[in-house]
């Protein structure tokens, strides 16, 4: 019997060394090859070479060169990435609409595509209008040119529902790791003592409220840490602004991408900071969830539905200040919300269900399964009957 296929579109490739779609790739395609399927992924290299093939943990790997790393680089390779998985005819999974216009070519050959749509990037402030038009265009044309969109968050399904119909969405969330136990060597080695310390993890960015939350800690000495990761580069206005608004216990890590020192920082600390203000299900949320942080969230309809009631939420420096002053008060608390976001975790973002998820909806969609075939299921999704 041959294997059911699946070409994996829109990240940079496997293994994952950059963003939330590296590592869902990455689970996804080990997880199909375990069971039997045959999984193809598109890898971006910088250069001029011709196009080369490998394997990876059994799972096969199209190389495709594009001078450049840039935008520009990335909108190229997905062109080319498209027009190869066009030619093959496979199942294709595609992992953002940023150019979602060249799905045309897969749908015009009948190449069933399915997409998940990410978040709303054309909303977001950081974009100059070119960008944003570029961005909203793409966004439309993923909803009308793929033949299922993947929503990862209910509001996000509610906003694709303003361009096409329910039954044409499927929710299903980001997942992450179960993390309980780690050394503690990684945090000390960063200056950090455990359990006197929270974490930031998100670009420096106007839209993840990180001059609020700085703003917010440093209004008053709280012994305690707050550790900030990411790249600040004092001569970009925003990243000077946040250094300067940092009281003496904020301490600036740099860019940490080594999970096992993630993973550490994240069991170890007190709690979790997440300013995100817009976007999905927030892969650094859920990872936080799921090694048993307590979190304290800008409120919002994304943050509340990921992280649940019984997080803590904040709209403004001074909101957080007064969070901080309430938990420092009652260190009971903390402990009722670690165990509030590990049930949480168990309940929507363990890999295994969400990995099963995504099967389930692919087997539909692969080639000669028949439209009458498919039907949704209680959760939007579609599903063989």
């Amino acid at each position: 019997m041959t294997a059911p296929t699946l070409r994996i579109l829109g990240t940079r490739g496997v293994p994952a060394a950059h963003g939330g779609f590296e590592t869902f790739a990455e689970h996804l395609a080990l997880y199909l090859v375990h069971r039997g399927w045959r999984v193809v992924v598109y890898c971006q290299q910088e250069g001029n070479a011709s196009v080369r093939e490998d394997h990876w943990e059994g799972v096969e790997r199209v190389h495709i060169s594009v001078p450049g790393n840039g935008p520009r680089s990335t909108i190229d390779f997905d062109w080319r990435v498209t027009r190869h998985a066009a030619a093959c005819g496979d199942l294709c999974l595609t992992l953002g609409y940023n150019t979602a216009l060249f799905c045309a070519l897969l749908r015009l050959r009948g190449v069933p595509n399915v997409i998940n749509m990410d978040g709303i990037e054309w909303s977001r402030a950081k974009w100059g209008p070119v960008a944003k038009a570029w961005f909203w265009l793409n966004d439309w044309a993923g909803c009308l040119l793929g033949n299922h969109l993947v929503a990862d968050h209910p509001e996000i399904k509610g906003h694709l529902q303003t361009r096409v119909a329910a039954d044409k969405i499927t929710t299903i969330a980001y997942g992450a790791d179960t993390v309980e136990q780690m050394d503690e060597a990684p945090v000390r080695a960063l200056g950090l003592v455990p359990g006197r310390y929270m974490t930031v993890v998100a670009r420096p960015e106007p839209e993840n409220s990180i001059l609020e939350v700085v703003r917010g800690f440093s209004q008053k000495p709280r012994g305690m840490t707050l550790a900030v990761l990411g790249n600040y580069n004092p001569a970009v206005p925003y990243h000077a602004q946040v250094q300067a608004a940092a009281g003496p216990e904020v301490k600036f890590l740099g860019a940490i991408y080594d999970k096992p020192v993630l993973q550490a920082l994240r069991v170890h600390g007190a709690a979790y900071v997440h300013g995100h203000q817009v976007g999905g299900t927030n892969p650094s949320l859920v990872e936080a969830l799921g090694a048993g942080n307590a979190v304290i969230a800008h409120d919002n309809r994304f943050n509340r539905w990921v992280a649940g009631d019984d997080a803590a939420y904040f709209k403004d420096s001074a909101d957080l200040a007064a969070v901080l002053d309430r938990l420092a008060a009652d260190p009971a608390a903390l402990e009722y919300m670690c165990d509030a976001s590990r049930l949480r975790f168990k309940q929507a973002f363990t890999w295994p269900a969400i990995l099963s998820e995504y099967e389930s909806l692919l087997q539909a969609w692969l080639p000669g399964q028949a439209k009458g075939n498919r039907q949704v299921g209680p959760g939007g999704s579609t599903t063989p009957r």
